[in-house]
């Protein structure tokens, strides 16, 4: 992840007069299940502690560059990192997510108070063992939110992330969960 966005990154401020504003024009980062999803925080690095890019536009360009395609409907496949482990390798992502995740929750307060939905949509899922719901993170760092097929998506919006897909209805983005195949079948590629 992190070897293909600094190439990503590289490529782009090598154009003459580049702005950063015109990198989700000219980039776009699929991230193919929750595998790839430590991007969000890994892109954030990128613009804000090595290009020195301010923390609002770097998230701006962050979430506008970025999507996620989610390829399981049930929540206890999502992949969830522990805080400590990832605390050990990647303590600046650490870091990072906490501050995503810090304004994210003040942002939930202001919609719907100290309740049950700052549970449901924090990155950071409370327990034994504190973790990171990679979902959670790929969905708030994303432009756009796929499933695999009409049914699949159906599913993300009621069942998987129903919270998520609330908010987004609350704050007049619908369509940021969107229906998409990713992918050809062979008889339409032979074909």
């Amino acid at each position: 992840v992190s070897a293909s966005l600094q190439d990503l990154l590289r490529e782009f401020i090598k154009r003459p007069n580049y702005k950063w504003s015109e990198l989700p024009e000219k980039v776009a980062v699929q991230m193919n299940d929750t595998h790839p999803t430590i991007a969000v925080a890994e892109l954030m690095r990128l613009l804000v502690d090595v290009m020195h890019v301010g923390w609002d536009e770097a998230w701006d360009l962050t979430r506008k560059s970025l999507n996620y395609t989610n390829h399981t409907v049930m929540p206890e496949a999502l992949e969830k990192w522990p805080v400590e482990m990832m605390t050990r390798m990647l303590p600046r992502h650490v870091q990072i997510i906490g501050e995503i995740n810090h304004r994210w929750v003040q942002q939930l307060i202001k919609m719907y108070g100290d309740g049950p939905m700052i549970h449901k949509l924090s990155i950071f899922e409370e327990g034994e063992e504190k973790s990171i719901r990679m979902g959670n993170l790929a969905i708030m760092g994303s432009s756009k939110v796929n499933g695999v097929a009409a049914i699949h998506t159906e599913i993300i919006k009621k069942e998987t992330f129903p919270e998520y897909y609330k908010w987004c209805c609350d704050i007049g983005e619908p369509g940021k969960i969107v229906n998409m195949t990713n992918g050809v079948t062979p008889r339409r590629w032979i074909h």
